[in-house]
């Protein structure tokens, strides 16, 4: 199923699910994005009846939100690809290590926007803005200490989702968050797809363009560690909640690595794309 939150007609955002470019509103059957998540088997089923009988509005007709607001901080995984951890290491004059553990960080609630929404440019804030496309996984229902053998039957889904960063802020931090964290830095969409119907996440086309440019292109395959060890890694001791965003890391291609180093202006317009989910497009815009 991909899964949506909607605006149409000016209402708040509405949950639906998209079939053959169409929405189908859920709100009669489910309040939110949080409740549809935790839905048993049989709550799904009835989400699939209600697809099997309603209309739809063409898609073209709705605003898109990110599919989902998160609770708590997105979780992001840092050089998760071998090459963007080359290129990124080399770019800072440092020894080329790949790491032996997962690289955490996080990105707060508020930089989370929708597949459409603008990435916000204040040169008062920063002026090295870069672009980070990567995989989100999704947590489908609690856990903790969860072994990798059963880490896959916590997903719930996947969606698209672009790690903009502050360069500038994320080197004068000496760690990520800030950087990390400027409103709007944070796009994800254009829907949730469930794990059902993306059964090998681990190995998708991935790619970033840039005003049409392609920056970024690479497959899910390359990552150094895959979703249930990044699944087990993250539990150990500390529990994951349904909704719970985890970004699985960007490959090579960002603008502060490339020569000379290129980051983003207003106008630009950024496109993320993962194969099997969809694209999201976002235009770099002045505040």
């Amino acid at each position: 199923m991909k899964l949506v939150r909607y605006e149409h007609n000016g209402r708040s955002p509405q949950v639906g699910l998209v079939i053959e470019n169409r929405v189908i509103d859920l709100s009669a059957v489910v309040p939110s994005m949080h409740a549809l998540i935790t839905l048993s088997a049989d709550g799904l089923a009835v989400i699939r009846q209600q697809a099997a009988t309603g209309h739809g509005i063409p898609l073209e007709e709705v605003k898109l939100h990110a599919p989902l607001q998160p609770r708590r901080n997105v979780m992001c995984l840092g050089l998760n690809y071998a090459e963007h951890a080359r290129e990124s290491l080399t770019a800072q004059g440092k020894v080329v290590d790949l790491p032996e553990l997962p690289i955490v960080f996080t990105k707060a609630t508020t930089a989370v926007s929708g597949p459409t929404d603008p990435i916000p440019f204040d040169p008062q804030v920063s002026d090295k803005i870069d672009w980070e496309v990567e995989l989100a996984v999704i947590i489908g229902k609690q856990g903790k200490n969860i072994p990798a053998e059963q880490a896959m039957e916590y997903v719930f889904g996947y969606t698209v989702l672009n790690d903009i960063s502050a360069r500038d802020l994320q080197r004068q931090g000496k760690q990520f968050f800030k950087g990390k964290s400027l409103d709007g830095s944070c796009p994800i969409g254009p829907w949730i797809v469930t794990a059902d119907e993306l059964p090998e996440p681990h190995n998708l086309d991935i790619r970033c363009l840039v005003n049409g440019l392609e920056k970024q292109a690479s497959n899910t395959r390359y990552m150094i560690f895959d979703i249930p060890t990044i699944i087990a890694y993250l539990s150990r001791g500390m529990t994951l909640l349904p909704g719970d965003v985890i970004a699985t890391g960007t490959p090579d291609g960002v603008g502060f690595a490339r020569t000379p180093p290129e980051f983003l202006r207003p106008g630009d317009v950024v496109t993320s794309c993962v194969a099997g989910i969809g694209e999201i497009r976002n235009v770099v815009t002045a505040v």
